[in-house]
């Protein structure tokens, strides 16, 4: 089994607790679910924000979301002039037999534009994604 890197990226709307957390877990469920990924199969991940985020750690929602035994951390992600704005972005360490042509890195919202090439997911029904999401965390908060 190797360890494959998982990248996503996603855009808030605002500089909210609960936004960061919303988008946060959004752009991990669809890494998730297009890839198959199981939390005992997590490496670790990486957590990055612009500097205009500091509301909360997005690191939170993959422990909503029932990461609870995976290492995470959060950074800031380097500041050049002109980048994409309030963005998150993970990367996720994967143990997994896929090779890394069959990895899909999601890239959603505003932060399609970090990586056209990988962003040809076809459309998320986001209501469908929130009631996922809302499974997963009533897992975990028995």
């Amino acid at each position: 089994m190797m360890c494959r890197g998982v990248r996503g990226a996603t855009t808030a709307e605002a500089n909210t607790r609960e936004e960061i957390l919303t988008c946060t877990r959004q752009l991990l469920a669809l890494m998730i679910r297009v890839n198959g990924i199981e939390p005992e199969d997590v490496a670790s991940a990486i957590f990055s924000l612009t500097r205009d985020l500091d509301a909360e750690f997005p690191a939170l929602a993959a422990r909503q979301l029932g990461w609870l035994d995976v290492p995470l951390l959060c950074t800031y992600e380097v500041d050049v002039p002109g980048s994409l704005r309030r963005c998150v972005r993970v990367l996720v360490q994967w143990n997994t037999d896929k090779p890394q042509h069959a990895i899909r890195h999601v890239y959603i919202k505003d932060a399609e534009r970090l990586r056209p090439d990988l962003s040809k997911l076809p459309p998320v029904d986001f209501a469908e994604l929130e009631k996922w999401i809302a499974e997963q965390m009533a897992q975990f908060k028995k």
